[in-house]
């Protein structure tokens, strides 16, 4: 079950309805979890158990002897959409197996809002999730997206919000577009859109206050910077397939990334003896 990012009043009616007749509700921060419960006028009581990274496994063998009893259990997030960024997969995952019905209540979710706000180009997009605390993680996290040629979409703590930036600038791109986003769906929301390694450096960045998402762009095409080899096209066939591409699409988009013809790239592979199944 979604929950409000900010103005508690973005609670579909809906979720209340759900909520009122829990036998079971798993948050991850009760306290907070009680916050928006009395502010839509449902008790809590005994019903209300944690559910975090910590305790997830003793927590799935109560959730699923409740739904093996065929009472409802519901799973709320602290703030947007659960299971994206929070603990709740293992749970789903094993109700799925065991062929128990999940249904989702959709609601306020971080990566759309800020996707719908940032201005960036809104599809195909990726949600990267928080970035790693340590530092080395941290880049080879970064890494793993570096050729990745559509919009990302990072959560951020405000404790670490320059030295992410910053990685994130060193690891994509200093000059790649994005948008900083802040307290989205509160009072004080606020947006500022620069390339990524002056967003790293600015006032924002140094003094942060409340949370923070950045939707980075995808990079800015320079034009050609010199003639396109075969192994270049290969290479970049062979990263297109490997996220997912249907050997069409993967044709166009290596097309369009390199600046060739469709043919030029078809010939380049079948001249090759390329297997993409």
């Amino acid at each position: 079950m979604a929950t409000p990012i900010g103005t508690l009043d973005d609670f579909a009616p809906r979720a209340r309805e759900v909520l009122a007749g829990a036998a079971l509700i798993l948050a991850e921060d009760t306290r907070r979890a009680r916050t928006l419960l009395n502010h839509v006028g449902v008790a809590a009581g005994r019903r209300l158990r944690s559910h975090h990274e910590h305790n997830e496994a003793d927590r799935l063998s109560l959730a699923l002897e409740t739904l093996r009893e065929g009472r409802p259990v519901v799973l709320m997030s602290d703030a947007g959409t659960p299971v994206l960024s929070d603990p709740g997969f293992v749970l789903v995952r094993a109700a799925r197996v065991e062929g128990i019905h999940v249904a989702s209540v959709p609601g306020p979710s971080s990566f759309t809002a800020a996707l719908a706000a940032s201005g960036q180009p809104p599809l195909p997009a990726t949600l990267v999730g928080f970035l790693p605390a340590r530092a080395g993680a941290r880049k080879v996290r970064i890494a793993e997206f570096s050729g990745v040629s559509w919009t990302l979409v990072v959560l951020l703590s405000p404790h670490r919000l320059a030295v992410e930036l910053g990685d994130l600038a060193e690891g994509l791109g200093s000059d790649r577009p994005a948008t900083l986003l802040a307290e989205l769906s509160k009072m004080h929301e606020r947006a500022i859109s620069a390339p990524l390694g002056e967003l790293a450096g600015c006032d924002e960045a140094c003094n942060p206050r409340g949370e923070y998402v950045v939707v980075v762009g995808p990079p800015i095409d320079h034009g050609p910077t010199g003639p396109v080899d075969r192994g270049q096209i290969r290479r970049a066939y062979r990263v297109a397939v490997d996220a997912g591409l249907t050997r069409k699409e993967a044709l166009k988009a290596v097309a369009e990334e390199l600046g060739v013809g469709r043919r030029e790239v078809f010939d380049s592979l079948v001249n090759n003896e390329i297997n993409d199944d």
